[in-house]
């Protein structure tokens, strides 16, 4: 069992940045691939980043390509989602979510643990 819990969300101007953290419980964060989505209001749910267990690969959305950057490290059990240039359409609330096995997926489906997510807005 993970448990997973979001932070650092809030209101920011366009092209402002903001840096979102996943703090993870449990022995195993490694073995897991990470993995953001974003839900804005009336939309679904839908995937941002993922990286694998080692930090060594990442995979984005072409929305947010050279803008966000996903990270982990380790040994504090934490996953971030640094996001620079920020725009109005990023406005959501942020979740992260882990999964173990192979694969870089993209789908709300495939992931076993999320959090509650943290809400981000960026005004005009």
């Amino acid at each position: 069992q993970v448990q997973l819990v979001e932070s650092g969300g809030g209101l920011v101007q366009a092209g402002g940045s903001l840096r979102l953290s996943c703090a993870a419980s449990g022995r195993t964060f490694s073995s897991y691939r990470m993995g953001w989505f974003r839900q804005a209001p009336g939309k679904e749910r839908e995937f941002v980043a993922v990286i694998t267990g080692g930090g060594v690969i990442t995979y984005y959305t072409d929305s947010v390509k050279g803008r966000f950057t996903i990270s982990r490290d380790n040994a504090k059990n934490t996953v971030y989602l640094q996001m620079n240039s920020l725009k109005p359409e990023d406005t959501a609330v942020y979740f992260c979510a882990a999964r173990l096995g192979v694969g870089i997926l993209t789908t709300t489906n495939a992931y076993d643990y999320w959090g509650r997510g943290t809400q981000v807005t960026v005004s005009s």
